[in-house]
Order: structure tokens, then sequence, then C-alpha cells
């Protein structure tokens, strides 16, 4: 299966997909923005906020909460004003925020990274409605994926170096998780890097793969790559399910000097749908 060209967008390094209203939510870490599309009308829209971007997600209550270099804070799309409201890498200027989603009860998970190499350790972090920041994992390289089972009893998480799908066990009610397990490994002799990822409604996970140029559909119960969606751009970062029937797998990739297209959106019918992202509940 061969994933086709939705938006030529140019991004420096898109990141973060998520289907919201009717609309595919994206960012470009390096240039700083958050961006929207509408694939039916073939209308993008891009806000600048000045700093690297790591992440968007929905609020419950309007608007967007934004994973950024100074932390996480609520953008207002209609205003174009950002504002932060929780640090998670407590002030260090060499750190920022990479790619996060939201679990079913609205809280925040968000990595953080060092913006130059070599980087110093990174954390994925929790971020309640109420904004209380608690560091949930220590020590990551590059915390990227992150997504939910069906029945919310487990939590996936990418760290990328790893070249592994981690699990966790999840308390819905608390937030917490425990018990970290590895549940898919990339062996050396699979293309790229696993970097952002999704869950189809059959409890699927759907894995960029970074520098692979690839989406493949991993079985978390045998660890088995069961399908896979070539990218003609070879930096491949994250998926969301989308359109109206959650039956596309958007892509988002990063610029390559060498492939026309790439730094574009990407999209693929799979055959399979996703499931609705969770929003911000604060």
């Amino acid at each position: 299966m061969h994933a086709e060209l939705a938006l030529d967008a140019r991004a420096s390094l898109g990141e973060a997909a998520l289907w919201h209203d009717g609309r595919l939510l994206w960012v470009d870490i390096d240039a700083g923005t958050v961006n929207r599309f509408d694939p039916t009308r073939g209308t993008p829209e891009s806000w600048s906020l000045g700093q690297m971007v790591g992440t968007v997600v929905p609020r419950a209550c309007g608007g967007f909460i934004v994973g950024a270099q100074r932390g996480v804070g609520v953008f207002d799309p209609l205003t174009a004003q950002f504002k932060i409201l929780a640090d998670p890498a407590g002030g260090r200027p060499e750190m920022r925020c990479n790619d996060g989603k939201c679990d079913p009860r609205g809280r925040l998970f968000v990595g953080t990274i060092g913006i130059r190499k070599p980087r110093p350790p990174g954390a994925l972090y929790r971020v309640d409605p109420d904004l209380r920041v608690t560091c949930v994992v220590e020590g990551t390289g590059t915390a990227n994926g992150l997504a939910w089972s069906l029945d919310r009893r487990t939590m996936y998480f990418i760290d990328t170096p790893t070249r592994a799908v981690s699990a966790f066990d999840y308390d819905e009610a608390t937030g917490r998780i425990s018990g970290r397990r590895e549940v898919v490994r990339f062996g050396d002799d699979e293309p790229g890097r696993p970097d952002g990822m999704t869950v189809d409604e059959a409890g699927r996970l759907w894995v960029a793969l970074y520098e692979g140029g690839a989406v493949v559909c991993c079985d978390p119960a045998t660890g088995a790559i069961v399908e896979r969606i070539q990218v003609p751009a070879s930096r491949t970062t994250s998926c969301a399910f989308g359109g109206a029937d959650l039956g596309d797998l958007f892509v988002t990739t990063g610029l390559h000097p060498d492939e026309p297209g790439s730094g574009g959106l990407f999209v693929a019918r799979p055959g399979v749908r996703g499931v609705p992202a969770f929003a911000f509940a604060g």
C-alpha cells in the first residue's frame, strides 16, 4: 500500500498529527508553527508561535493546548495568542517539549528533548487538568509516540532510541502508569526508527518510521508487523486517522532536499478506522 500526497506543505519537520473537528492538526517543529488542514476543501491554515513547537492537542473548552520550546500553553486560533501555563522542563533553556497526547481523562502526557546534540536526557511528563506536572518516565532519549488501548488499561509509548514500543499498566482514574515492558521490537534490519504512533479500532498500533519512509501496523499482542504503508518521503514522523469515517490515515513528514513532496502531508486508506482523539480537560 502506498500513501499519496494530500498537501505539499514543505514543512521543515512536520509532527504530531491529530484529527479534530473535521480537520487535521499538526505542527512544524523547526518552523514553530501550529497548522490545520481541511482535506475536503483543500485549505491549510498556519499560525507561528515564534518558538519551536512539539505537539498540539484540542482543549475541551476551546482552542488548543500546545507543547512548545518554553513549555505547555493554551493557544487561541481566533486571536493567535499563546500563553504558557506550565513548564515540564523546569525552566531549562536547553530542553523543549516534543510529542504528546491526551489520555482518556484529558490529561496531557508530553515528553521533553534536548534542543542541541549531544542531547541531555529528557523525560515523559503528565500534565493534569489543574496544571500539576508529574514526571512519569525519566531518562528518555527522544520521547515520541503515545496511544492507549481500547479498554483503557494500557498506555503505549515510544522512546525512539530504544527502537521499541513500550507498554505500561494504566490507571484511568489516577493517570498513573507502571509495569513497563516491551511489546514491539524493531530490529536492526527494519529501515528507520519508530516515531509517532496511533491506534485503530481493532487495537492495533500504527507507527511512523523516521528515515524509513513508511508507516507500519503492529499487533501489540504478538509484536508482529502485520501491514506496511510506503510513504514517498523518508522522514516519516507521525500518523493519525481522520476523514468523515476516520478511515483515512494522514502522515506527516520532514523535508529532504532530494525528495519531491517531502515535508508534505500524505494520506492512505488502509481499510480500517481509527478512534477519536482525546482533548485536554483543563
